[in-house]
């Protein structure tokens, strides 16, 4: 099915200004243009679209879209790593808001706010130095970075002794030959699942998307490999195989 650039406005929400914008920079091309100038658009070309505006509500620069459109993954990789940065901002602005309401309450209240709690998850300086290179990575190369000033200090010791604890588990059953497949590799990842989900929407399918961005991406694989030689490999491979179960 075919649909005319007033269409694709209409239901993506898209102004023609910007559809045709995106065709000059060659971002979003139309799937064919008839002899009297008029633009058509096919579902292929809407699914692209949905993609460069999940790209955007994650503030991805036009160039950087582009990029990522071109030399991308498959769209379901793609879909599933957009998911991963929406949920992490979503879960950023819920922190905001938390602290805002509570802001709102107390002020209403005539009464004062005590100071943990006005800057409850702002501001921890514990964990911004630990968190600057891969932010400057994610920055350069996505157009995304963590704001650590929403972090909460307990929470993320939380989360990194138990991604420790797991990653220390995986690295050693790799250097002991125990295969992806394992019982106990597969009840490692399904506990650590369970953890992430406490925070956020996540399950086998997208833990498996997840390790495999992990996995081809140079600098969050190094991170792994440094841990123990194919570490990135063998989580990769081990949760794909849970997935499949």
């Amino acid at each position: 099915m075919s649909y005319t650039v007033h269409e694709v406005a209409k239901l993506s929400g898209v102004t023609i200004k910007t559809l045709y914008h995106y065709q000059k920079i060659g971002l979003l091309m139309p799937e064919s243009i008839a002899e009297n100038g008029y633009r058509y658009y096919g579902d292929k070309e809407l699914e692209q679209l949905q993609q460069i505006l999940f790209y955007r509500e994650l503030d991805f620069p036009l160039e950087k879209i582009k990029s990522a459109m071109q030399n991308g993954p498959s769209r379901l990789r793609c879909l599933c790593e957009q998911k991963t940065l929406l949920i992490a901002r979503q879960q950023r602005i819920s922190s905001i808001l938390h602290t805002l309401e509570e802001a709102i309450v107390y002020t209403e209240k005539g009464a004062a706010m005590s100071k943990e709690k006005m800057f409850l998850g702002l501001n921890k300086q514990e964990w911004e130095g630990a968190l600057e290179p891969q932010n400057e990575y994610l920055s350069e190369n996505y157009g995304y970075s963590i704001d650590t000033s929403t972090i909460d200090t307990d929470i993320m010791n939380e989360k990194a002794n138990e991604a420790t604890e797991f990653i220390t588990f995986m690295a050693n059953a790799l250097r002991n030959g125990v295969s992806a497949n394992a019982n106990e590799v597969h009840s490692a990842i399904h506990k650590h699942i369970q953890f992430m989900g406490r925070s956020m929407k996540i399950d086998a399918q997208g833990f498996a998307a997840q390790s495999k961005f992990l996995m081809t991406d140079e600098f969050h694989r190094q991170m792994l490999e440094k841990q123990q030689t194919g570490l990135s490999y063998y989580i990769c491979f081990a949760a794909e195989s849970y997935a499949g179960k």
